[in-house]
């Protein structure tokens, strides 16, 4: 039998409709000693009772009261206790730092049509920007994610370069740091008081996936190798790439954003606990 003690954190919440109409959370935690992963459903009665901000990610939280399956994997809570709060995410003058280094970077492309398009969209969309995460949860899952992420693969992709300058656009592979991910400003909502994320609905409707948004307004301008890039970051088709990079036909080019994708996505801040 596990601790039933123990203390856990928060990795992912989510509220959705039962058959029967009424509102139902599921909360995944993460015993703080164990690493070991417990599901959990609170009914309506109990999301009503419990204060919303208890459920954000990096959370560190008891269960008072609840009732497990025979497993103990499983767990039908009643009662919560926060222990520890997390933070929200990064704060206003970090995500303006970020913000302005990521316009510094752009500005000094020699590509100035390119620099004109992209710095066009950062002021566009400067406050989602800044505010939305990067996922909802396998990496950068907090406010100001999306920005921390955007510029931790422009720092990767300047080391890259040094090594392969002669075979790479650089204006092109930085272009490609910044607007790969720029899709989800759309796709994601983020509660600013809480730090919660969710889906768009609104967004999914129109479009498959960011990585969509993002080839497609880089084709509409002309910028066809952003597109490519963008396309395939996500590897493969059934990781929600649009291209595939087992694709006999990929060019070479064209592998340069997942990877950097992939590293700063494992390295770099890939949660709020980093915050912590």
């Amino acid at each position: 039998m596990p601790d039933l003690n123990a203390d856990y954190e928060i990795i992912t919440f989510a509220i959705g409709d039962t058959k029967a109409g009424s509102k139902m959370g599921k909360l995944q935690v993460k015993n703080i000693k164990t690493d070991g992963v417990l599901n959990c459903i609170l009914w309506e009665e109990t999301l009503n009772r419990t204060d919303p901000k208890i459920f954000r990610t990096g959370n560190r939280i008891k269960i008072i009261s609840g009732t497990y399956n025979e497993k103990y994997n499983n767990c039908l809570v009643s009662e919560l206790e926060l222990l520890q709060e997390a933070k929200l995410g990064l704060d206003e003058e970090q995500r303006d730092e970020l913000f302005n280094k990521i316009v510094t970077e752009v500005n000094n492309f020699k590509d100035k049509k390119l620099s004109e398009f992209i710095i066009s969209l950062l002021y566009e969309y400067e406050e989602s920007f800044k505010l939305m995460p990067a996922a909802k949860l396998m990496h950068h899952n907090y406010i100001g994610g999306l920005i921390q992420h955007t510029y931790e693969c422009i720092d990767i992709a300047k080391n890259v370069l040094q090594k392969c300058n002669d075979k790479l656009d650089e204006d092109k592979v930085i272009a490609a740091c910044v607007l790969h991910d720029f899709g989800k400003i759309f796709e994601y909502k983020v509660d600013k008081e809480t730090g919660l994320i969710e889906y768009d609905e609104d967004f999914r409707k129109d479009w498959r996936t960011h990585s969509q948004w993002g080839f497609s307004i880089c084709m509409n301008n002309g910028f066809k190798d952003i597109a490519k890039m963008i396309a395939a970051h996500h590897g493969r088709t059934d990781w929600g790439a649009l291209i595939d990079l087992d694709d006999k036909d990929a060019e070479p080019f064209m592998y340069i954003i997942h990877h950097i994708d992939d590293l700063s996505a494992k390295f770099g801040k890939i949660s709020i606990a980093d915050l912590n």
